[in-house]
């Protein structure tokens, strides 16, 4: 019992050794001054086909959302030196509304870095705009098992709270042990925003113009905890009702409902 109670003991340091090694790393981890893979909007016309395109189609997205997902200039487009992404009311493929979700999966795919994104997003009651990433390969299995990471989302029923999240096998929303922090913005829909995480091996941290206010810690349990392994993708969207978005109905004269995006910016991280 002795030598069991000292392999314990030596099992719980090793734990607390791993866990603050994990905090460090993530304290001392450091990103390039300049971004390798970014999108300043400075053009006009549709989104730049080198970096974005696009998910498409109105299945409901696994959330009951109302929207039918578009390649239409209608949706998105490039003016004034801003992304416009404009969910409307406008019947598409039984939908009674269109969006635009934008991607860029095989065209900026990242494995760790400081992803910023300067936004306005839209108010009004059955709005569900977001900005976050998918794994672009799936390295274990289909969602939530290779995990997601929601950068910023808002529903317009709950005006200027903004919620930063990440899901996996172990943490996701549908068994209600997601990892989420919430935060008010006032002005959210009338002023632009720095969303912002910083990932890394040990951490990934949330950020609201500059300040931090979500940390997801990797426990060192495996892929079901932390899937964040390996290369994610860029999504902006703005969705239409759904299992959250429609939670307290949808107000037609919300629409058009547009997100408008300065820019996107992704900084490598430096080995410490």
């Amino acid at each position: 019992m002795a030598g069991l109670g000292r392999r314990l003991g030596m099992g719980i340091l090793g734990g607390l050794l791993a866990g603050i090694a994990v905090q460090a790393a993530a304290a001392e981890a450091r990103f390039a001054q300049a971004p390798t893979w970014q999108d300043e909007f400075e053009y006009t016309g549709r989104p730049d086909p080198a970096k974005w395109g696009y998910d498409t189609g109105g299945h409901g997205w696994g959330n009951h959302e109302l929207q039918t997902y578009t390649r239409s200039e209608d949706n998105a487009f490039v003016r004034d030196g801003l992304l416009h992404v404009v969910a409307k009311r406008q019947s598409r493929k039984g939908n009674a509304y269109t969006s635009a979700r934008l991607v860029s999966k095989g065209r900026g795919d990242f494995l760790y870095g400081r992803i910023e994104v300067r936004a306005r997003i839209p108010a009004g009651v059955g709005t569900w705009p977001a900005i976050w990433m998918l794994p672009s390969g799936n390295a274990y299995g289909g969602w939530p098992k290779s995990g997601e990471i929601d950068i910023m989302e808002h529903v317009g029923f709950d005006q200027d709270v903004v919620h930063v999240s990440v899901h996996t096998e172990a943490y996701n929303h549908v068994l209600r042990t997601q990892k989420t922090a919430t935060q008010r913005v006032p002005g959210a829909s009338t002023d632009f925003h720095v969303y912002r995480v910083d990932w890394t091996p040990g951490a990934i941290l949330g950020f609201i113009d500059g300040e931090q206010m979500y940390e997801f810690r990797n426990e060192g349990a495996g892929p079901a905890a932390w899937p964040f392994d390996q290369p994610f993708h860029l999504l902006l969207n703005v969705a239409v009702g759904g299992d959250w978005g429609g939670m307290q109905g949808i107000d037609p004269a919300a629409f058009p409902a547009t997100m408008e995006v300065d820019y996107v910016r992704v900084y490598p991280l430096l080995q410490p």
